[in-house]
């Protein structure tokens, strides 16, 4: 894209196209930042949740139009949407209530007798990256521990969300916070890169792809800044004897399915032991067939359209490329007019073709069978990613194989979500660093220890 543009990509209808920043914009935002950092560093915590409470206030007030907005623009059904903004209003309160103990000085606890300190303090001005996908919940998600720890952000947003970026900059400053201390910037490829490897950015969050990640990851590396990396994801959701068939089924089916099938921590792989394979096969055929898609803006909808054609197309070619490489076509489907995709699954892909090995980030289910529990953690763990991950089996023996999957996060007997309670992240290609949580909080702080005698 040549300037951040909002369309409707179910019907097609613009909303508006904004410029990129010019070099003279930005390098005023930047000096803005640095100047709130001064006073919003100093400002006493009881303050800081003060305004983060009147932020949430603002959300709540508004969800049904902030809703609106973000399936207007990347086509999530309006009922997941107002979700979305929902579940960043429990993240405001989680943080303004845990927060403060998470950041407090405290004693090194190595002897009794120590008199030595940690302190958390801010670094700066941070730059997030943030995707489409989840256009609210991810800029929040980063936004309120790093600004509630004392630092400062600078939004670099999706270009197909501005909308969403420009309104939630809007409800910073209707609730109150001091200029600077949040903004939002048009910035492009370009100058975002320069951002990155300047010295007035003290860190970088990025959400997004694993190509975005590499090269966000040289940028940062490349100039000694902190950084935290949420890329893909191509989590196994396993099936063992033991599982609730019909409740796995349920369950895979919402995460895989969810938000049109664009989200990080889907269910993308189904692993699924032999001898329950036809049944479980079934189960989920039965429960797509349910599903009801439709203007994202319409009641009551489970899916909708991808967020852009261009995305629904490379979605047809994995597709086509994995059918090309031998994998068996159990469910039709795929793209319809522009950004429509209806879903697929795709039976024992092969090693290497798109279903097996790469990210679908789509209405797409790769669906494999396998003999035994190990044959399914040999499988689960055959990729470059490590995000999440979901077990169904009896609980004990979840609990004994859980050690051997390599992901952040595992669900056991239950949907594969975020929450601001759990740290959330992955390992391999997945990416780096922490959010949510205590972990989050603290990714972009100076942990200071104090020596004393």
């Amino acid at each position: 894209m040549n300037q951040f543009r909002s369309k409707n990509p179910y019907t097609g209808e613009l909303y508006g196209e904004y410029d990129f920043v010019t070099a003279s914009e930005l390098a005023q935002q930047l000096k803005k930042a640095e100047l709130a950092f001064r006073h919003w560093r100093r400002l006493a915590m009881a303050d800081r949740q003060a305004l983060f409470l009147a932020l949430e206030q603002q959300l709540l007030a508004q969800k049904e139009e902030l809703a609106l907005v973000v399936s207007q623009e990347m086509g999530k059904p309006l009922g997941q949407a107002l979700a979305e903004i929902e579940k960043c209003a429990w993240l405001i309160r989680y943080y303004v209530e845990f927060g403060p103990r998470m950041l407090a000085p405290h004693a090194v606890d190595y002897a009794p007798e120590s008199r030595n300190m940690v302190y958390y303090e801010p670094l700066g001005i941070i730059l997030q990256i943030m995707p489409w996908n989840f256009p609210f919940w991810q800029v929040l998600r980063f936004s309120v521990p790093t600004l509630l720890a004392g630092n400062v952000s600078l939004l670099k947003h999706a270009p197909n969300v501005p909308r969403s970026a420009m309104a939630i900059a809007l409800l910073f400053e209707q609730a109150g916070f001091p200029e600077g201390v949040f903004q939002n910037s048009f910035a492009n490829l370009e100058q975002t890169a320069a951002l990155i490897k300047g010295s007035e950015v003290a860190g970088v969050s990025l959400t997004g792809s694993r190509r975005a990640g590499l090269a966000v990851g040289a940028l940062a590396g490349g100039s000694m800044k902190k950084m935290v990396l949420e890329l893909g994801g191509s989590d196994p959701f396993i099936v063992l004897e033991g599982a609730d068939l019909e409740a796995a089924a349920k369950a895979g089916v919402q995460s895989r399915f969810g938000n049109n099938g664009q989200t990080c921590i889907a269910a993308k792989r189904f692993i699924v032991e032999r001898s329950l394979a036809a049944d479980f096969l079934d189960a989920v055929k039965a429960e797509i067939a349910q599903l009801r898609q439709g203007d994202p803006i319409s009641d009551n909808l489970d899916l909708s359209c991808m967020a852009r054609e261009d995305l629904a197309l490379e979605l047809a070619q994995q597709k086509a490329d994995s059918l090309a490489a031998g994998a068996q076509l159990l469910l039709d489907g795929g793209k319809g007019a522009g950004s429509l995709f209806s879903p697929v699954i795709l039976g024992q892909a092969p090693k290497g073709s798109p279903a097996y090995s790469e990210e679908l980030f789509g209405p797409v289910l790769s669906f494999f069978e396998v003999a035994d529990a190990e044959e399914a953690i040999q499988l689960a763990n055959d990729s470059i990613y490590g995000l999440g991950g979901a077990i169904w089996t009896d609980e004990e023996r979840a609990l004994q194989l859980a050690p051997s999957l390599e992901v952040g996060t595992l669900a056991i007997n239950q949907l594969m979500r975020s929450a601001p309670h759990t740290p959330f992240g992955g390992v391999k290609q997945s990416g780096l660093g922490r959010e949510l949580a205590a972990n989050g909080i603290k990714e972009f702080v100076n942990v200071k220890s104090i020596l004393r005698s």
